[in-house]
């Protein structure tokens, strides 16, 4: 089960799936700096700006 928007806020370390990487399942680990999916929850996971610049799909949290 992906994590819920309420489980994630701006300062959260998670690990994302980039666009370019889903086919591979590369995951990414930063920390959230922007919440960009407004719904609770979301199938592929919620969307989130990390702090380098970096957007990608929430798979997990740290």
């Amino acid at each position: 089960m992906k994590p819920l928007r309420k489980d994630i806020s701006p300062g959260t370390a998670v690990r994302i799936v980039q666009k370019q990487d889903q086919r591979s399942g590369k995951l990414t680990e930063g920390i959230v700096a922007d919440m960009l999916t407004k719904s609770p929850s979301h199938p592929h996971g919620i969307k989130v700006r990390l702090e380098t610049g970096e957007v990608g799909r929430v798979q997990s949290i740290i």
